[in-house]
């Protein structure tokens, strides 16, 4: 596993790299734009060049980017679907100028209307937007479903890749704060086991593509995205470890979102989480010892 954080690019895309080094991040994720705001950062090739030589000469192994809040591909605005699908357009073009794993995008929300009508409107916007973009992979993220939001289940989540034309680009983006306030119990090697076979059987596990680990302020189920710091919430730092050390997860970068102060994560966030990766593994080994 591809152990990082999100970090900041304040300053120029490269520094998102210095800043995953000082972090010790073997992957990083980043916003290619204000976050909460309309307007794209503008990027030249030299902006390219320059992080993909900075990333050369790290250890980090891959970034992932991270689009924006604002967006809602299941919108029936027409503006605001204008500016959602430019916007994630945008997000796709930098990630293949950086050379990016892919793109992570919470997939819309339905809001108070029909979800089948909702998810359809927000495939046609996917795959509206991969055809104008090239060599970047799109990540939906699943949810946990507060306010209509889509992706709550892996049927949604593979209706959601149904209704964009299962294009290969696509992929998915399993966050474990939002596994677990959507009623899928990933506290425990057993419950994760039946998560992912749940998983593998209705979306597929060749579309997982990153991870993010976060743990829950919420109870299972409780359909309310509140993201704990590290091994202080519902699932705790067991569940984070069992989370982290998953086999099937290797070689996938996992984020970790929330820092120990409740703002960005720091260097002592990542090395938390592999400290709990690696406790997570001898747990693992002992249990396949004793049987």
């Amino acid at each position: 596993m591809l152990i990082g954080a999100h970090v900041s690019n304040a300053g120029g895309l490269s520094r998102a790299v210095e800043r995953g080094v000082e972090r010790g991040c073997d992957a990083i994720q980043i916003f290619n734009q204000s976050p909460r705001m309309w307007r794209p950062t503008a990027y030249s090739d030299d902006d390219f060049a320059e992080f993909r030589a900075a990333m050369k000469a790290s250890s980090i192994k891959a970034v992932i980017i991270h689009a924006v809040y604002l967006l809602n591909c299941a919108t029936e605005d027409p503006d605001m679907r204008e500016k959602t699908l430019a916007s994630l357009i945008q997000s796709l073009r930098v990630g293949a100028g950086i050379g990016a794993l892919g793109v992570v995008l919470h997939p819309g929300s339905a809001k108070k209307g029909e979800v089948a009508n909702a998810i359809e409107r927000a495939g046609k916007v996917i795959k509206e937007a991969l055809a104008e973009s090239g060599g970047c992979d799109l990540h939906l993220e699943d949810t946990a479903g507060a306010g209509g939001t889509l992706g709550r289940s892996f049927e949604e989540v593979a209706a959601l890749l149904e209704s964009a034309g299962g294009e290969k680009r696509l992929g998915v983006c399993l966050d474990s704060c939002h596994l677990f306030a959507s009623g899928y119990d990933v506290r425990t090697r057993d419950g994760l086991h039946e998560t992912l076979d749940e998983f593998d059987g209705t979306v597929g596990l060749e579309r997982l593509g990153s991870l993010h680990v976060n743990d829950s302020a919420v109870s299972l189920g409780s359909a309310r995205d509140r993201h704990a710091i590290m091994g202080q919430g519902e699932l705790g730092e067991k569940g984070c470890a069992v989370f982290l050390s998953e086999p099937r997860f290797e070689q996938l970068p996992c984020v970790v979102e929330t820092g120990r102060d409740g703002g960005a994560p720091a260097a002592d966030d990542v090395a938390l989480a592999k400290k709990l990766r690696t406790r997570g593994n001898a747990a693992r080994r002992r249990v396949k010892k004793s049987r």
